[in-house]
Parts: structure tokens; C-alpha cells; sequence
């Protein structure tokens, strides 16, 4: 998205955009869904931190490809209006940008179909064009929001002036940066931490919320 921008809005991915983890979808593939349920319910919970959660998953991967998993992604569980919710952000001049913890192949996937400026995430180990079961850069909660700041600032705009959705403990550092918090089907910590929530199997339930707030934008910063 070149040119002038009023703001951005930062998705998540797992439990927001999708219906469930692209984490534990991947996993029914890769043969490895029960250790994953129990890593997420334990990074869920508290009991470990996302880099530990990401070292345990990450070796479920090993000797698959790029190419296998972006197959793999093709059936990954979305909500609906994604499309929909990317041009109104476009139409109304604010970025959008994935903000997420999921796998670095996940959110380029993502960019790649609807249209979203770019993606943060953990990024896998490649061996001679395989995974190799580890991980080569780590990313945590705080991570993802430092990544929500630093192109906020690349745009030249405040973090009040951009928007955050999503639904669980990864999103309470980004929570607390931007102008306006959206729980979107959310667990009661997020939503607790959000500015509002809401609840649906369309993406497009947030606009409303976008539109009241850019409403309500100083004159001077519309």
C-alpha cells in the first residue's frame, strides 16, 4: 500500500482469522496433533512461553518442504470476509497488516491471497530446502507488537492512530499500543484488555467498529 495513510490495522491470525490454529491444522498433516493440542494449551495457559511452545512444534516439521505445507495451508479454516475487510482498509487509506505469532509461511501465505502488507512470525530452520526441526528466529508476544510499532513508524503514523484484532494473550502488549483494541472472538483475558469485543464467523463484523472510530478521529488527523 504506497502513498499517504491515516492509520493501520493489525490482524492476528490463529483464532481470529482462522477457525482454528494454523498451528493445529498443520499438525493434522504433519502427523504430530495431539503434542500440538498440548504445546497451545500450554502456551494458552501460561505454562510456556511462545518460544518453548515454537521449539516443540517446530520439530513435527522436520525433513518436510515449503512447497508440502503451503499445500497443506490451501484448507487452512478461515473466517468469511477477509477480501471484504482488506478493501475497506485500502478504500478508508489504513494498512493492513498481519500481526501474528503463527508460522512466517502462514502469514506470507495470507499476504499472498488477500492482499495484506506484510507479516510477522517465527520463522523454521531450512536444510538444503527442508525443514530441519528447529527454529531460526523466534518471535513472542512482545515481538509482535514491537513489529506493530516499528511499521506504524516506517508509515509515519502513531500506534493511536492504528487499530489491533484479536483474541488471546499473544495480542495484550499490541492491545496496549494502539487507539483501539477489537476482541474478536476472544478469550475473557483479551477481551478484558480490548477497548471493545464482538463475536461472529465474519470478519466483516468489525467494521462498524473501524468506521465509529475513524469517525471519531480528530479533524486534524483524518
Amino acid at each position: 500500500m504506497s502513498g499517504s495513510i491515516r492509520g493501520a490495522v493489525f490482524f492476528d491470525v490463529d483464532g481470529t482469522l482462522t477457525t482454528t490454529s494454523s498451528g493445529q491444522h498443520l499438525a493434522e498433516f504433519l502427523g504430530h496433533a495431539k503434542v500440538i493440542h498440548e504445546v497451545q494449551a500450554g502456551y494458552g495457559a501460561g505454562s510456556l512461553s511462545s518460544q518453548e511452545a515454537a521449539a516443540l512444534e517446530a520439530r513435527g516439521w522436520s525433513t518436510r518442504t515449503p512447497t508440502e505445507v503451503r499445500g497443506f495451508l490451501e484448507s487452512l479454516p478461515l473466517v468469511d470476509g477477509i477480501a471484504e475487510t482488506v478493501l475497506w482498509c485500502r478504500q478508508h487509506q489504513l494498512a493492513p497488516v498481519l500481526a501474528t505469532l503463527a508460522w512466517d509461511i502462514v502469514g506470507t501465505q495470507l499476504c499472498d491471497r488477500y492482499g495484506f502488507d506484510r507479516a510477522c512470525g517465527p520463522r523454521l530452520e531450512l536444510v538444503d530446502g527442508r525443514y530441519s526441526g528447529k527454529v531460526a528466529e523466534q518471535f513472542d508476544e512482545l515481538s509482535k507488537r514491537d513489529f506493530a510499532v516499528s511499521v506504524a513508524a516506517e508509515r509515519g503514523v502513531d500506534p493511536k492512530r492504528c487499530v489491533a484484532v484479536g483474541d488471546g494473550r499473544s495480542d495484550l502488549p499490541l492491545f496496549a499500543a494502539v487507539g483501539l483494541a477489537i476482541a474478536f472472538n476472544a478469550t475473557p483475558t483479551a477481551r478484558a484488555a480490548a477497548h471493545v469485543s464482538i463475536d461472529g464467523t465474519d470478519l466483516r463484523a468489525v467494521l462498524p467498529l473501524l468506521g465509529a472510530w475513524l469517525n471519531a478521529m480528530p479533524t486534524s488527523e483524518k
